[in-house]
């Protein structure tokens, strides 16, 4: 399934789902992928409806297990770890 919607959420969808959103949206550039809508939320908000691609960090990762396209990282900060595991998602 094509992606063209990512979600990236934290506990209050203001702190570090917005720092991992401006990461996913300059990796995306990087990796040379276009027309991809990148939003931030709360974790509450994670519906499987509500984007194709969700990414959390690992203190989250109990409450998006349900959902179908799931990144969790390791470490929110560790852009590497993002560009690896957000290409190999989006090769899928």
């Amino acid at each position: 399934m094509e992606v063209k919607r990512i979600m990236c959420c934290c506990g209050s969808g203001l702190g570090s789902s917005m720092l991992v959103r401006m990461n996913v949206e300059k990796t995306l550039k990087n990796l040379g992928y276009t027309g991809i809508d990148v939003t931030h939320s709360s974790v509450s908000d994670a519906t499987e409806n509500a984007a194709d691609l969700f990414v959390v960090g690992k203190d989250l990762e109990q409450f998006v297990s349900s959902l179908p396209r799931v990144i969790i990282l390791d470490n929110i900060m560790d852009m590497t770890e993002l560009e690896t595991k957000l290409d190999a998602e989006m090769k899928k």
